[in-house]
């Protein structure tokens, strides 16, 4: 008798399943001591999942959701609560189920998306997803919908925007992407195209659309030369209103350019970024990379707390016109690795940092990180110079 193939199965052959999920729970310890006022402590439970269902081979479905509790002195600001919560999207998924007495429980759908491929060639996206144009490493000019903070290492997934996205592929490496992402005020609505292609070993991209309060056109490009990684962004932002009075208010539910004053006149301003980094073939796997920012109408920042948390945008990755930054990195073992970075502002403003991480197992990872914000007297930094220490533990799913 002949069974068919499918009584039983072949060995050594699992099913594929529809589905992936995946994440971590991390608990991180911050103390930070600012010169001169009173030390503050703060702990952060920190979970996360990563959802994938494939109905097919055409249609899938992701979901991603950040939950964390804080605790600590931080915690206990009137306002801090307000900060935690906000969901600079289109849609608010995020929401506070704790808030009160130095407690704060938030949890936030930071991807929520739907993928189609129509053939091999078309892809239409919708929903909440990470739109990533960069092709720097540190500060990305060309990256309009999800600009961050060089200084956030805690949230490595990055913001999403709610958007819809159509690509399609034209070959080796070469593809053309238009975005539209909304904004609950339309004069804030983003659209932008992206044209990359390579040639000649480079990387190369052209962008152009609408961002914000802004017309955009921009480009950037990725190489090897002589086995150092080369990278480079450009970006020229020109205002499309004079000035925006209504900013603060418009932006109350985005947050994202909160740096810029109401009443400010607004002007034209390029944004460009160069990096290069080369690993050593050494037992070590020594690197270094450097990287420099410039920004010809920069835009005025009075608080350095404001700046080192609020959400920045492309336009605004620095507050002065020339910003520069250094790090090497190495391994101490083959469990372990130490790096150091510094960053200077032309105002005199500096930071340092060093971490070090240590894989205890498989799925858990230790690191300890330190940083020194500090500066001239006069700079924004120098004014409110601090020092904060990190020690985190995590275990990946």
């Amino acid at each position: 008798m002949v069974y068919p193939l499918s009584a039983s199965p072949i060995p050594g052959l699992a099913p594929q399943k529809a589905w992936d999920l995946t994440g971590y729970v991390k608990y991180m310890a911050t103390a930070t001591h600012p010169d001169g006022s009173d030390s503050l402590l703060d702990h952060l439970l920190h979970q996360r999942f990563n959802f994938e269902y494939r109905f097919d081979s055409k249609l899938r479905v992701n979901l991603g959701m950040r939950n964390r509790l804080f605790y600590g002195d931080s915690s206990q600001f009137p306002a801090y609560g307000k900060l935690v919560g906000v969901d600079s999207g289109y849609f608010d998924l995020s929401t506070n189920w704790l808030d009160s007495d130095g407690w704060v429980g938030n949890s936030q759908l930071d991807r929520a998306y739907l993928t189609f491929n129509a053939d091999a060639d078309w892809q239409l996206k919708l929903g909440r997803f990470r739109i990533n144009w960069a092709m720097s490493t540190l500060w990305n000019p060309n990256d309009i919908f999800n600009a961050y903070s060089i200084y956030d290492f805690d949230y490595e997934e990055r913001a999403g925007a709610d958007a819809v996205m159509v690509s399609r592929k034209l070959g080796f490496a070469s593809s053309v992407e238009l975005v539209y992402n909304a904004n609950q005020d339309k004069d804030l609505n983003r659209y932008a195209t992206r044209m990359l292609f390579n040639h000649g070993g480079w990387d190369i991209q052209f962008l152009a659309g609408k961002a914000g309060i802004d017309r955009v056109f921009g480009g950037g490009f990725a190489a090897d030369i002589q086995g150092a990684g080369v990278r480079g962004e450009w970006s020229y932002f020109d205002p499309i209103y004079d000035s925006w009075p209504r900013l603060n208010q418009a932006l109350n539910s985005s947050l994202s350019m909160q740096l810029i004053s109401p009443t400010q006149q607004l002007s034209a301003t390029h944004v460009a970024t160069l990096e290069s980094d080369y690993s050593f073939a050494s037992e070590r796997n020594w690197m270094i990379r450097g990287s420099v920012l410039y920004i010809s109408a920069p835009t005025k920042a009075d608080n350095a707390l404001l700046y080192l948390n609020l959400p920045v945008n492309a336009r605004t990755l620095s507050y002065t016109q020339w910003t520069y930054y250094g790090e090497v990195s190495f391994d101490v073992s083959s469990l372990s690795r130490l790096s150091a970075s510094g960053s200077y502002y032309q105002d005199g403003s500096y930071f340092l940092g060093a971490s070090v991480s240590y894989s205890l197992a498989n799925d858990w990872q230790l690191q300890l990180i330190a940083q020194r914000f500090d500066g001239k007297a006069e700079s924004l930094f120098g004014q409110s110079a601090s020092t904060v220490v990190f020690g985190q533990m995590r275990w990946s799913f």
